[in-house]
């Protein structure tokens, strides 16, 4: 008998990436890659570690990424817990179809995500590998995760 995992629904994690996710590319200068940086492309959420249970069951409907414990060092703050996809693949392959086929509700994770995937676009025609290509990346993700909406 194959033993089902525990998730939630499509809509509860829309909701929960609204509120509390993040889609983030992280650029940085190595000399390993022909252009001269890496670009890796995150999605992230982070909640309090007594809702660890409840990002396990997000990682188990969207179907990839890994659930791992993040020490606060800052006072004032909680223990949290992270959710993360940071796979190129499953970015490409299963994160972005997900949204795609339930959109987010709020306009700035709205924004943030349609410029998520034209950095995913350019990343999957490899043009993060050329000068050109990092500077277009760069350029997009200024305008990532923005407090007002309209930078699009």
């Amino acid at each position: 008998m194959e033993r089902t995992l525990p998730t939630v629904s499509n809509e509860y994690v829309v909701g929960l990436t609204d509120g509390e996710g993040c889609f983030y590319v992280n650029m940085g200068a190595s000399d390993r890659y022909r252009a001269g940086h890496r670009v890796q492309l995150h999605f992230h959420l982070k909640m309090q570690e007594r809702d660890k249970d409840l990002l396990e069951k997000v990682r188990n409907t969207i179907g990839c990424g890994a659930v791992y414990f993040q020490k606060e060092q800052r006072a004032n703050h909680c223990q949290c817990y992270r959710y993360t996809v940071s796979a190129e693949r499953d970015i490409q392959d299963i994160v972005i179809p997900f949204f795609r086929k339930h959109p987010l509700r709020s306009a700035t994770k709205s924004a943030s995500f349609d410029i998520f995937c034209k950095i995913a676009k350019l990343v999957k025609e490899r043009k993060h590998l050329t000068t050109e290509g990092v500077g277009e990346i760069r350029e997009l993700k200024l305008r990532m995760n923005q407090k007002t909406v309209g930078l699009a």
